[in-house]
Formats: structure tokens, C-alpha cells, sequence
């Protein structure tokens, strides 16, 4: 499994978040504030192995703009982890 670094970073709108599953299964893409707390599901479900791309226009799970600052990706799949840092301005 392979988590890039999310693009552009930092970013002040869109950004966007590749990885790479080495085999079908259930994928979950979060983003985090530093204390844990969901921020939003970018993707939640089963995927094909191979590249994909996720994107995330910065808000929250609530509809509202995140506020600024560095946020935490996180890609579960397989029993494996892996968190990356991003900084969103505004």
C-alpha cells in the first residue's frame, strides 16, 4: 500500500491525495485535525487494486470551510495504516 504526499501542499482550495492499494479491498481516506478528530471521509468502500486518487475541497464533514492549519490523511486498507500531514490555507 502507498500513500502520496497530497498536492499541491500547502493548499488554499482543492487538493488531491494518491494512493496506490496492491489489492482489492476495503479502502477508508480520512483527513484529521491533529487531535484525531474526523474532519472528512474521502473515501469509504471497496476499490480494485492499482492507482487512485482521491480529492478533497476543504470542508468538513458538516458542509463548513476546515479551518486553516495542518490536518492529518490517514489510508486504512488490509490491516495496514498510513498517515501523512497536509497544511491548508486559507
Amino acid at each position: 500500500m502507498r500513500l502520496g504526499q497530497s498536492r499541491p501542499n500547502p493548499a488554499d482550495g482543492e487538493l488531491s491525495i494518491g494512493f496506490t492499494l496492491p489489492r482489492a479491498g476495503v479502502a477508508r481516506l480520512r483527513v484529521l485535525d491533529v487531535a484525531g478528530r474526523l474532519v472528512a471521509t474521502l473515501v469509504n468502500g471497496s476499490l480494485p487494486a492499482g492507482p487512485h486518487t482521491a480529492r478533497w475541497d476543504g470542508t468538513t464533514v458538516a458542509g463548513a470551510a476546515a479551518a486553516p492549519g495542518v490536518y492529518l490523511y490517514e489510508l486504512r486498507s488490509g490491516g495496514e495504516r498510513i498517515t501523512r500531514r497536509l497544511v491548508l490555507t486559507r
